[in-house]
């Protein structure tokens, strides 16, 4: 296992020596350790070409290693555009670059970088500008251009949603985090810890600087925060989100955890930023805190040779930390003056003999020949962002570590509604005004020297117990520091650019300065223009920078510049996290047990499971409902209608209740019967149907479709609430089954089970009668969906199986045969009746559905009434008729929503058609123009494929006509 840049163990490394890794990574096999990154691993393997760059497809190595950059982007497998600077390492890893055209090292894209110059900033606005080349760029951009590529047999992620809460929510846990999370708790907060690390301590685990007292000090503050009862910690956990009344959207890598909080305390600290100087996005150049999380978390030194840029304190702290860990330094090249650099740290590193270089800077980074990694640093005098050429050295090395300034992590905070103000002593912004129950401590309020960041995190802690009413405000005064961290101008030009500002999307100084040229010149309209900020890290590493280019390029300051509005997510989150658990609510009949022991292949409706058709051994679908349908018109057959809504409404007021919803009259239904009925909305459209039954003078029971029935429920609860009506509503939906026996022997075999009097004398069509069936006590309809002699069952849902064992035994010497959705669909189709949502649309109204019979405009009011009346009098804007298709016809059949096209027009379409054995043909249902509807016997059906079908046009019904099926002689 060749690993030449694994350093020795390490005090506090995360990763697992005793538990190695391999993996692939472009083909090639690597290792590294349980606890290592992807982006940790290759390194410490001397891999170095890690990626390529979005827009020029430049080689890429670790930049951050924070997951603040995409510089290492790759696809594992269906697991797309994973950021290798924070993917745990795991067994049998096959990993590739994302965003390169024939592999990392040979991507053929790679020939953008040479047409750079062609490509300057905001281009694409003007080539998208032209009508005629748009098509062009689209198709090119499109082929070139994106991350993984997305596998459509990937499977569906589901991904739970959790609920928290706490008193106080401490965001980051550094030593400012760790401290106020422990002082929280010690005032008696119910304490939550959430740092998007796998391990606690921030930069006090690896800002060591050779001196382990930050380092001791943060282990010992973290063992007394795991040992307080009141503290809970959440780790590898992001909060990407503040909302309204200290609501926190926290991420992890299985869940989305929605937290409430009732104080929160930010100690997000702050983002490293990056120089600015030629070619500073080669591999080997990399932030300094990168550099230090690779030594002290992961054991890998970063370069053997490397140029420490720096422009603060923190960078002879790093400069020490490489010393420590076989690092030579080859330079030190502080931008600042000499005055300013010199400190305990400086003399130190020129003590050891380390060349330190004052008011210089990098000009250039030089790839090594032939390469694509840093090897030679190519230094300058330095003043007010240019650099004195002459001057210029050439430095060997093969890592440039940059440590030049910080931008505070406030993405929250501007969330949360703090209001910022920019320091000049620190060259960063920190909060003003924070709201009520906020509190900020550490690096992102102001403060970088350590034992100030402790002393700050208890006061917050403390401020944020005392808020609560726990305890009191402990009085700390902390001071930042004397010397700044951050410079402000770490930029230098050159006239060949390749100097990155935004490492993501590529952008240049000269685009900056080019954007504002061209009027781009507020901070918003900067953004959008360049796209900076605009990358998967969200101007982590780019957003400060940007603000001092558009400060000095208009002459303002930085505060008067402003920032670019933060809103959620700061961090993104994967859209598996966002659709959650994917929940759908799945309801099962009474009878499902006995649908699944007859093979049913069941659907979906609504939220209902229901047998589509009954599978038989040898036989197709059409087969099978063919057969059903054949049973049901020649002998018998049962279906579940449990699913339909069962509603009952009671009381002195019940019939007037449905005389204001229903578009029929109920007030003259007698006792004993049923009626058809049709809702709809105030625009008249329809909504819904089903059937009325009286039992008493005020007792009505009555359907609904299956779709409908907790919506209309709802509805005319809402209505009789309003109207004040003396009934009640009770939803039985879920209460009873339901069942319809179908067919000319239904009789026959229903008799065998009941004493009700069967006769069409005694129980005519649409008559209800009550009593016991099987022993069972039930509701019984005689009403007729599929167009046979048939009774509808409804008994209390327990006795559903009884019940349907019972029928089928019964029916068993007369060949009875359930049936499923689609054979009811064919049946109820050759009869020519309705469905509500297939046959008619959101803006059908009765008339248009052919249920015009059924208004009855002389009742004094009923919802739509006054809609329809104005309907009425106008011409159909469509009208629903029958069709049938040549019996001879042999080809593929149209299908719903299939175009009807006449004269050359679209004149509608198809909303119901299948294949009638009983008619021998294909017959269905269409939303036509009333011209075609009056004026035509046929018309042409466009096909998929853009074939025609000639359909004829016939009259409703289709089969028995005369209602024949449904009166006593089809049972004598």
């Amino acid at each position: 296992m060749l690993q030449p840049y694994r350093l020795p163990p390490v005090e506090g490394e995360w990763i697992d020596r005793e538990k190695p890794i391999s993996f692939i990574f472009e083909g090639k096999t690597f290792w590294g350790f349980e606890g290592d990154v992807i982006s940790s691993a290759l390194w410490a393997s001397g891999q170095r070409l890690l990626g390529r760059s979005f827009k020029y497809h430049r080689p890429r190595g670790i930049l951050s290693l924070a997951n603040h950059d995409v510089n290492v982007m790759v696809q594992w497998d269906q697991r797309l555009n994973l950021r290798a600077d924070a993917t745990a390492l795991a067994p049998r890893m096959q990993l590739n670059a994302v965003n390169t055209t024939g592999g990392i090292e040979k991507d053929q894209n790679k020939i953008l970088n040479h047409l750079s110059s062609l490509l300057p900033v905001g281009f694409y606005y003007k080539a998208f500008h032209s009508k005629k080349l748009f098509p062009h760029w689209e198709r090119l951009f499109r082929s070139i251009t994106g991350l993984g590529k997305v596998d459509l047999e990937t499977p569906r992620i589901f991904t739970p949603k959790d609920y928290e809460f706490c008193s106080v929510a401490v965001i980051g846990a550094g030593p400012s985090g760790l401290a106020a999370a422990l002082a929280a708790a010690e005032q008696g907060a119910d304490t939550l810890l959430i740092d998007e690390n796998p391990h606690c301590g921030g930069s006090g685990h690896y800002q060591r600087g050779e001196d382990q007292s930050f380092w001791h000090a943060t282990k010992q503050l973290l063992e007394k925060v795991e040992a307080h009862p009141l503290i809970r910690v959440l780790t590898s956990t992001t909060v990407a989100g503040y909302y309204a009344d200290h609501w926190l959207a926290l991420v992890s890598e299985h869940k989305m955890t929605k937290l409430r909080a009732k104080s929160v305390v930010f100690a997000t600290g702050a983002f490293e930023q990056p120089a600015v100087f030629r070619n500073n996005d080669l591999p080997g150049v990399m932030l300094g805190s990168a550099a230090q999380r690779l030594m002290y978390r992961f054991a890998v030194r970063p370069a053997q040779k490397a140029v420490v840029l720096i422009a603060n304190d923190d960078g002879y702290r790093l400069a020490l930390d490489l010393k420590a860990h076989g690092v030579v330094i080859a330079a030190v090249v502080d931008m600042r003056s000499e005055w300013s650099a010199q400190n305990a740290f400086s003399k130190s590193l020129t003590d050891q003999g380390i060349p330190l270089y004052t008011s210089c800077c990098v000009y250039e980074a030089l790839p090594v020949k032939g390469g694509h990694v840093v090897g030679t640093a190519r230094i300058a005098s330095f003043s007010d962002g240019k650099a004195g050429l002459a001057t210029a050295r050439e430095i060997q090395c093969d890592g440039i570590i940059m440590s030049v300034g910080w931008a505070s992590a406030a993405n929250l905070l501007y969330q949360a509604n703090a209001q910022m103000h920019y320091a000049d002593n620190l060259e960063q912004f920190v909060p003003k005004d924070l709201p009520p129950g906020i509190f900020a401590c550490g690096r992102v309020n102001g403060l970088y020297d350590p034992d100030a960041r402790f002393r700050d995190g208890q006061r917050a802690g403390s401020a944020a117990a005392a808020y609560l009413g726990l305890g009191s405000v402990l009085e700390e005064d902390v001071a930042p520091g004397m010397t700044c961290p951050s410079f402000p101008w770490p930029m230098v030009s050159h006239p060949q650019g390749k100097n990155f500002v935004d490492f993501d999307e590529d952008l240049q100084l000269k685009d900056f300065e080019n954007a504002v040229q061209e009027g781009f010149d507020n901070i918003e309209l900067l953004k959008r223009f360049t796209t900076n900020g605009m990358g998967p890290s969200q101007g982590k590493h780019s957003n400060m920078n940007a603000l001092r280019i558009l400060g000095r390029l208009t002459g303002q300051r930085p505060d008067a510049v402003g920032t670019t509005t933060a809103r959620p997510f700061f961090h993104p989150v994967p859209l598996s996290h966002l659709a959650g658990r994917g929940f759908h609510p799945e309801r099962r009949t009474p009878v499902h047990p006995r649908h699944a022991a007859l093979n049913a292949f069941f659907m979906r409706a609504g939220e209902w499971l229901r047998p589509e058709y009954y599978a038989r051994t040898g036989c197709d679908r059409n087969v099978c409902i063919q057969e059903e349908v054949a049973a049901v018109r020649n002998a018998v057959g049962l279906i579940d209608v449990g699913t339909l809504g069962k509603l009952e409404v009671f009381g002195p007021q019940a019939v007037e209740l449905l005389e204001r919803v229903y578009v029929s009259k109920y007030a003259n239904l007698k006792v004993g019967m049923t009626r058809y009925a049709v809702m709809c909305d105030e625009a008249g459209v329809v909504i819904d149907d089903g059937v009325i039954a009286r039992l008493a003078e005020d007792h009505f029971y009555f359907t609904t479709t299956t779709s409908g029935a907790a919506s209309i429920y709802r509805e005319l609860s809402r209505l009789n609430t309003m109207w004040h009506l003396n009934c009640g509503l009770v939803n039985h939906t879920g209460a009873f089954s339901a069942m319809n026996i179908a067919g000319p022997k239904s009789r026959e075999v229903l008799q065998q089970l009941t004493a009700i009097d069967l006769s069409g004398a005694s129980f005519p069509y649409l008559a209800i009668r009550e009593g016991m069936v099987a022993g069972i006590p039930a509701r019984l309809m005689r009403v007729g969906f599929v167009g046979e002699w048939g009774y509808e069952i409804h008994v209390p849902a327990e006795y559903g199986i009884t019940l349907w064992d019972a029928i089928l035994d019964a029916g068993r010497p007369f060949n009875i045969r359930p049936f499923g959705v689609e054979a009811q669909r064919v049946l109820r189709l050759e009869k020519g009746h309705v469905i509500v949502g297939q046959d008619t649309d959101g803006l059908t109204n009765p008339y248009e559905a052919g249920l015009g019979w059924a208004i009855k405009m002389d009742k004094p009011f009923f919802v739509g009434k006054r809609s329809l009346q104005i309907l009425s009098k106008k011409s159909l804007r469509q009208q629903l008729i029958g069709f049938q298709i040549s019996q001879e016809y042999s080809g593929s059949p149209p299908q719903e929503c299939h175009l009807i096209i006449h004269a050359g027009e679209i004149a509608g379409r198809v909303t119901s058609i299948a294949y009638s054995q009983t008619l021998k043909a294909h017959i269905g249902l269409a939303l036509v123009t009333p011209d075609l509807a009056a004026s035509a016997a046929s018309f042409a059906i466009r096909l998929s494929n853009g074939d025609f079908v000639t359909a004829q046009i016939t009259s409703l019904p289709f089969y028995d006509p005369g209602q024949i099926r449904q009166k006593e002689t089809a049972c004598a």
